[in-house]
């Protein structure tokens, strides 16, 4: 199969670079054009990619009639929400060749501080946006709120909504899943006509063009929600699978198959409009910016935002292949899982990585990724029932395996040996996530350990809320996990077909199975509050009660909160009062 280069890479995110104009201060006196057709900045405006100097403005300027003529914008940031003390601005075409979507790259700002910008065209004039620089030096706290799988048929956008109500936050960091490729009978589409949230008829098939992915990102930013929490805050996003396909890999797509064309031009049109629609510096040749990279927060927070789809990804496995008429091929299986040469990063990212980890002087490191690094670990016995879920039987052997972990857990003598066998006989549950990856997340956790840094991995992707302590083989402790859930993808109680009486239990059970595995929440959409200080890092999950009624609440009783601590003698998750 053809090999997806850095070359491709690279051009993919350039070709927005004649959509891109860099602002270093004021240009002079600047008026709108006479331009006479109707204009409209029907999708907001945004800002990314937060530096101590700089930032990302993005808008989108389209023109009603006469697409082949560009639209010259304007472009204006000031201290003030009143633009009396305008420090910047400057002038750009938006073009049809970039969908009519501009950035600019604002430079010489001052560390830590909020600004203000919005957009000129014709006789039209965009909302105005919120936006904030990195802080430097010496910082008391950072504030990020985490979320993931925005899946507009599936629901409402609530939690976008939600979010916007926080205050002080430095930035958004979505880590992926922003869009959904699926055609509109595909997958969470079934309350999508009673919510008024169905694709529109020229959008409605698989993705596989630029101009189909290019109207996926339009119909998503046209939500009020998304478009107000764009308005307020930075983003600092990463894509995930379904920017490109389901499963991506670095060849491929569990959701790309032959008659759908080359896959790597399908990429590469995804590439493209992530980078034409998100505020997100593009990459260009001679550039050592890419989609993974660093944030800092003074010398609190480094922010590693990775790709674990893109650019290394070998293959998942799969159990389909190792299936045997007496079960599962273990020796078969255990080889292929922990080959150390099997890759999720790649060998460049995995060593820039390595690199950064090692030079980094801030008191918490987070890699900001897409997948669930904490070992899942699930009896074999309860993967298999997993995989054509029967709730009539499901939760009970939940119980009555969590009664037997409870047992040899307190030390009971009485355990069988077959008892003992049911419990330690795993398998892991997501063989797309870093459970499928094993030599190289051990190469990541032993890398924070030997450099004795504050680990921190945020991860969305499941759609579920968790928590987990993050183990080397060894057993040392390194660091912690924090997953978000999901802006309106449905989770695994819809997968396992959990009653809502069930969840609970179900919750409980998995939490006492899985031995690193902190707090979970298996039904509820939501996002996360990590907040940073010195002393301590505390993570809020926070759901809302629906994504299904235009109504709603942010659910109190479900939220939660936990804590953890620097100092390798600490880095293990508590409950907050």
């Amino acid at each position: 199969m053809k090999q997806y280069s850095r070359r491709q890479f690279l051009k993919a995110s350039a070709l927005t670079m004649s959509a891109v104009a860099v602002s270093t201060g004021l240009s002079g006196c600047l008026s709108s054009s006479d331009d006479d057709r109707s204009i409209s900045f029907s999708h907001g405006v945004a800002s990314g990619d937060p530096l101590q100097d700089g930032v990302m403005l993005w808008t989108r300027v389209l023109p009603s009639e006469d697409l082949d003529k560009p639209v010259t914008t304007i472009w204006e940031v000031a201290t003030d929400e009143g633009f009396s003390n305008l420090i910047h601005n400057g002038s750009i075409d938006a073009r049809q060749e970039h969908d009519f979507t501009i950035k600019v790259d604002v430079r010489n700002l001052a560390p830590g501080q909020t600004y203000y910008y919005r957009f000129r065209a014709g006789d039209k004039t965009s909302l105005t946006g919120t936006t904030r620089t990195l802080p430097e030096g010496a910082v008391s706290n950072v504030k990020l709120a985490v979320m993931s799988c925005s899946n507009y048929p599936a629901g409402y956008f609530h939690v976008y909504a939600a979010a916007a109500q926080e205050q002080d936050l430095d930035a958004v960091v979505h880590l992926g899943d922003y869009i959904y490729e699926y055609d509109g009978n595909g997958y969470a589409t079934d309350d999508a006509a009673g919510l008024g949230r169905t694709l529109p008829a020229d959008n409605d098939t698989e993705l596989l063009s630029l101009t189909d992915y290019r109207k996926r990102y339009a119909l998503y930013r046209s939500d009020t929600d998304l478009q107000v929490l764009h308005a307020l805050v930075p983003f600092i996003t990463v894509w995930d699978d379904h920017e490109v396909a389901n499963d991506t890999w670095r060849d491929g797509a569990e959701n790309h198959n032959d008659g759908e064309g080359d896959f790597q031009q399908r990429k590469l049109a995804a590439l493209q409009a992530y980078f034409e629609w998100l505020p997100i510096r593009p990459v260009t040749d001679g550039d050592q910016e890419t989609i993974y990279r660093t944030f800092q927060f003074g010398d609190l927070v480094s922010l590693h935002m990775l790709d674990t789809r893109v650019i290394g990804r070998d293959q998942q496995l799969d159990y389909a292949n190792y299936l045997t008429g007496d079960g599962i091929n273990a020796p078969a299986f255990q080889a292929d899982l922990t080959d150390p040469n099997r890759t999720l990063l790649g060998a460049e990212q995995k060593g820039w990585l390595q690199n950064t980890l090692a030079q980094s002087t801030t008191t918490w490191d987070v890699l900001g990724q897409q997948i669930l690094m904490g070992r899942m670990m699930l009896p074999a016995e309860l993967l298999l029932n997993f995989i054509n879920p029967d709730p009539a039987t499901l939760l009970p052997q939940f119980q009555e395996l969590a009664t037997l972990k409870a047992r040899q857990l307190q030390g009971d003598p009485t355990l069988t040996e077959a008892e003992i066998a049911r419990l330690t006989t795993v398998l892991p549950y997501n063989l797309d996530a870093w459970d499928g990856y094993f030599a190289e997340r051990e190469v990541v956790l032993e890398t924070a350990r030997s450099l004795d840094r504050n680990l921190v991995v945020l991860a969305g992707d499941t759609h579920n809320a968790w928590a987990s302590n993050l183990k080397t083989l060894n057993g040392d402790t390194v660091g912690v996990e924090l997953a978000t859930s999901s802006v309106s993808s449905p989770g695994m109680e819809e997968y396992l077909q959990l009653p809502m009486a069930q969840v609970m239990g179900a919750e409980q059970a998995l939490r006492l199975l899985v031995d690193d595995l902190q707090y979970l929440n298996l039904n509820q959409r939501g996002y996360l509050v990590v907040n940073f200080s010195p002393e301590q890092v505390t993570a809020d999950w926070r759901f809302v009660s629906t994504v299904k009624s235009p109504d709603y609440q942010v659910d109190s009783n479900r939220s939660q909160r936990l804590k953890v601590l620097p100092g390798a003698s600490n880095r293990t998750l508590v409950p907050v009062a």
